[in-house]
C-alpha cells in the first residue's frame, strides 16, 4: 500500500473516533472531502472524479449518491467535533446567525446557519434546511439555538450578531429570557420613543451624525415590546447602520461588525471555495446530510491554513492591516496543489489536519 492511501486509511480512523461510522461510510466521506478539495464543486458527479478510490467513477457517484440519500448523521457529533477542533469548548466565542439562498429550477433552497465568528470567517456549527422561501421565523431560530445550547451551554456564550431579518417581539424576548447577549442591526424606519414619550423613526435619534460619526444611547428604548440600547454610525456612503443590543455597551457597532464574517463563510462555500450553488440535490434532508462534507472540507483547509501562517510562510499584511490572503483560501490552494501532484505531495498535504485532529479527545456527550 502506498503512503498516500495510508495516510488516507489514517485519516478515516481518527475521524471516525469523532463520528462513529461504520468502514466504508467513512471511506466514502474521506473520499468525498478529497474529491470536493480537489475540483472545487460540490457537483456529485465532479466530486466523484477526485475520489481517493480504485474504483471505478460510476461506482463512486453511487457510493456518494449512497452516503446523502440514506445514511443517518449525528449532527451534534460533527457539531462537537468542529468546536474542538478550533478550540471554542476551552474560550468566549460570538455566534452569528443568517440565511444563505439559492434557486436551482424550481425549487429554492434557503439555509439558516448558525456560526462561529473567528478571525475574519465565521466557522459553521449547525445549519437548518429551510421549507420556503424568504426570512427564517422565530420558532426555526429558537429550535437551532436550542439545539447548540443543549449541548454546548451558554457558559461561554458572549452574544449573538445578526442582521435586520432577526428582529422581532417573540425573538428578543426569548434571548433576553434566556439571558444571551445580542447585536443586531435594525431597520432605520423602527418605532421607538422619543424624549418625550412620542414614537418617532429610529433614524431620527440618529439623525445629526457625520459620515464616521457614532452615538451609544445610554437609556434604553422599547422597540417592538422590548427594552434595547441603541447605537448608530453614520456610514461612508451616508447610510445609518443602527444597532440594537441587550444592554448598555460602548463597543456594539464593533462587536456587530464581526457579523460579516458569516457572509465570508458564505462566499467560502459557494464561489471564492466549494461552488455550494452546483449542486443539482435539492431534498432538504439530502442537502444537510451533503452539506457536511463541505463544511468540515472549509474546517480542513481553514486549519491548514492557519497552520502555514504560523509554521511555514506567514500571510503578507497589507498596507490597511489586513492580510492579504484568508486563512480558508491559504489553506485550500496550498491543499489543492498537493493533492493534485505525486504521492508524496499527497501525503505531506494530509499531516497537519491529521496532526490537528488526533490532538482532539473524541467527546462521547452526545
Amino acid at each position: 500500500m502506498d503512503s498516500s492511501k495510508l495516510q488516507i486509511n489514517e485519516l478515516a480512523s481518527i475521524l471516525n473516533q469523532h463520528f462513529s461510522w461504520n468502514k466504508a461510510r467513512m471511506d466514502c466521506f474521506v473520499g468525498m472531502l478529497i474529491g470536493l478539495l480537489k475540483t472545487r464543486t460540490i457537483n456529485l458527479v465532479e466530486m466523484s472524479m477526485g475520489f481517493a478510490s480504485d474504483a471505478q467513477q460510476e461506482s463512486r457517484y453511487r457510493r456518494i449518491q449512497r452516503f446523502i440519500h440514506g445514511h443517518f448523521l449525528s449532527f451534534d457529533k460533527v457539531a462537537w467535533f468542529i468546536m474542538a477542533l478550533f478550540g471554542f469548548l476551552d474560550t468566549p466565542f460570538y455566534l452569528a446567525m443568517d440565511r444563505t439562498n439559492w434557486q436551482w429550477g424550481k425549487k429554492n433552497l434557503n439555509i439558516l446557519m448558525l456560526a462561529v465568528v473567528y478571525k475574519g470567517v465565521a466557522i459553521p456549527i449547525y445549519w437548518l434546511l429551510l421549507n420556503k422561501k424568504g426570512n427564517s421565523d422565530t420558532r426555526e431560530r429558537i429550535a437551532i439555538m436550542k439545539r447548540f445550547i443543549r449541548q454546548f451551554g451558554k457558559k461561554r456564550l458572549l452574544g449573538i450578531l445578526a442582521d435586520r431579518e432577526f428582529i422581532g417581539e417573540r425573538w428578543l424576548t426569548w434571548l433576553k429570557t434566556e439571558n444571551i447577549g445580542f447585536y443586531i442591526r435594525i431597520k432605520k424606519d423602527a418605532k421607538v420613543p422619543n424624549s418625550q414619550g412620542n414614537a418617532v423613526q429610529v433614524k431620527q435619534l440618529f439623525q445629526f451624525l457625520k459620515v464616521g460619526e457614532a452615538l451609544t444611547l445610554r437609556k434604553a428604548k422599547r422597540m417592538t415590546g422590548v427594552d434595547v440600547y441603541l447605537s448608530g454610525l453614520r456610514l461612508e456612503d451616508g447610510e445609518l447602520l443602527i444597532i440594537a443590543a441587550d444592554k448598555a455597551c460602548p463597543n456594539a457597532i464593533a462587536i456587530y461588525a464581526k457579523r460579516w464574517e458569516i457572509e465570508t463563510l458564505f462566499s467560502c462555500l459557494k464561489g471564492r471555495g466549494f461552488n455550494l450553488e452546483e449542486t443539482r440535490v435539492t431534498d432538504r434532508s439530502r442537502i444537510k446530510r451533503l452539506l457536511v462534507v463541505p463544511v468540515i472540507a472549509f474546517c480542513w483547509a481553514h486549519r491548514t491554513g492557519e497552520w502555514r501562517h504560523e509554521n511555514i510562510k506567514p500571510i503578507k499584511i497589507k498596507k490597511h492591516k489586513r492580510l492579504a490572503k484568508s486563512y480558508f483560501k491559504y489553506g485550500l490552494d496550498w491543499l489543492r496543489d498537493n493533492l493534485l501532484k505525486t504521492t508524496a505531495a499527497f501525503s505531506y498535504a494530509l499531516q497537519p489536519f491529521l496532526q490537528a485532529i488526533d490532538n482532539i479527545q473524541p467527546i462521547h456527550k452526545v
